[in-house]
């Protein structure tokens, strides 16, 4: 990643990327996205998908009949957990239907795809590995870290909590601060006391209701397996006006396990598994932020800007793909497409393409193939046109989430019911005026509510909403 310059740690991935080339050569591709934005579902689709051999048209192999047949292979990386697959497509299933658990720590999946190649079709036969790396977007979001000493890190972040929307949520945390001597001798009440104050202003900032993005340390809201670690057990704290940072004291301690997390916890990440990467899909829950308002809109803005300036991003070719992988092809997906009536979907991709807007200019400018797109993996609605009051309307009909609540109504859980989707607004730029987050009781014509899975057969593929758009251009390429 820029500024990134040690020259160990550089040769590590080098030896690790020669490695990866003459193993195999499996295409790499990174499903990431924020919490709650449907990364687990979409890799059960995307898979499900293409061994049952559904119908894909936007997918060229797939339109043209060139896919023989695609099978999981067994787990390529014995220290990476397998995504569970089976386990997340039976939860799917059936009348308990209900959607998988999110991602909280890195999973992977190897998938071979067998067809028959474009320019040999009727006779040449091919396959590509296609390794399947899913992570959450919140440890993405660490990888600025490695540039940060601690002391930059707690002015932006005390800076950051301060701000009219973050204020009411972290005054706990920072009240705790007040009075608080930095320069004091390190005490592990102490640290503790402030980690998990600051841990659950974490944890209500990125609650429904408030849905903001940028929250690092990822660790601390997706621990994985350092949940309940010593090594999660820091947090920015005010230090003097020269900063200086005093031997034995608080603030050193709290220094010494900042700079270990970042050893410890984001180098290893970095190396082992986002540097190796050749193709991403940025999975990116829009709604939710503007259901929450303009300060949740404005910090999702912020958090993909983020995650695009840790991506190694640029044009690949055979020698770079020996000796230092780049992520030649990102897509940013709007997920939850169903939840709006296809009127709305352009609508909806040109939000997602604002939000992007300063991200994508900075990959587009080092030769990265960058799309947007709102899909939904499994469509969970149908549409309809209902006719009420003399007018015609358009509304999507599912079974919402039990404890769903729209215009006073309730819903079960059981019974489905008729939803007329607020109307996005045709100028993108009108989602960003304002500052404030948008409580559930503010007259909001973007609240949009859960529904539950589709009912289908077991282990068949569910409707969805440009999966193979998405498909086509993640690795049409190499399948032709």
């Amino acid at each position: 990643m820029p500024g990134f310059t040690d020259f160990v740690f550089e040769a590590g991935l080098v030896a690790r990327s020669i490695g990866d080339y003459f193993s195999g050569g499996a295409l790499r591709l990174g499903v990431t996205g924020l919490s709650r934005s449907g990364k687990t579902v979409f890799l059960t689709a995307l898979v499900n998908n293409l061994i049952a051999g559904a119908r894909l048209p936007v997918l060229a192999a797939s339109a043209e009949g060139r896919i023989m047949r695609a099978r999981l292979e067994p787990q390529p990386d014995d220290a990476v957990p397998r995504f569970a697959y089976e386990e997340h497509l039976e939860s799917l299933a059936g009348e308990d239907r209900r959607w998988p658990q999110s991602t909280r720590r890195i999973a992977q999946l190897r998938l071979t795809i067998e067809f028959e190649s474009a320019a040999g079709w009727g006779g040449g036969s091919s396959s590509l590995k296609l390794d399947l790396v899913d992570y959450p977007g919140e440890w993405l979001l660490d990888l600025p870290l490695l540039d940060k000493s601690y002391a930059q890190w707690s002015r932006e972040t005390l800076a950051a909590s301060e701000t009219p929307a973050r204020a009411p949520l972290s005054e706990k945390w920072r009240n705790a601060l007040i009075g608080l001597d930095s320069e004091a001798q390190a005490s592990e009440d102490a640290a503790r006391r402030i980690a998990e104050l600051f841990t659950a202003y974490l944890r209500r900032a990125r609650d429904d209701v408030y849905a903001l993005s940028t929250l690092p340390p990822g660790r601390f809201l997706m621990p994985g397996d350092l949940e309940n670690s010593p090594a999660l057990t820091f947090a920015p704290i005010a230090l003097g006006d020269d900063e200086r940072i005093a031997p034995g004291s608080l603030a050193a301690m709290m220094e010494r396990r900042y700079e270990a997390y970042k050893a410890h916890v984001v180098r290893p990440f970095f190396r082992d598994h986002f540097a190796r990467l050749d193709r991403q899909i940025v999975l990116v829950d829009a709604l939710s932020a503007l259901n929450s308002g303009p300060a949740a809109i404005a910090d999702l803005e912020n958090a993909l800007s983020e995650v695009m300036r840790a991506f190694r991003a640029g044009r690949a070719s055979w020698l770079s793909s020996i000796f230092r992988p780049r992520i030649d092809r990102i897509l940013f997906a709007a997920t939850k497409a169903d939840h709006l009536h296809h009127a709305s979907h352009d609508r909806l991709e040109a939000i997602l393409r604002a939000l992007t807007k300063k991200a994508i200019a900075r990959a587009e400018g080092v030769g990265a193939e960058i799309d947007v797109i709102a899909l939904a993996a499994i469509r969970a609605t149908r549409e309809a046109e209902i006719r009420t009051g003399g007018e015609t309307l358009d509304a999507i009909i599912g079974v919402p989430e039990k404890g769903e609540t729209i215009g006073g109504q309730v819903f079960d859980g059981l019974a489905e019911a008729a939803v007329f989707p607020g109307e996005l607004p045709a100028d993108p730029e009108a989602i960003f005026e304002g500052d404030a987050i948008a409580l559930p009781e503010a007259d909001n014509d973007w609240r949009f509510v859960r529904f539950r899975p589709p009912l289908v057969r077991r282990g068949e593929p569910g409707p969805q909403i440009r999966l193979d758009r998405a498909l086509q251009f993640l690795i049409g390429d190499r399948l032709a």
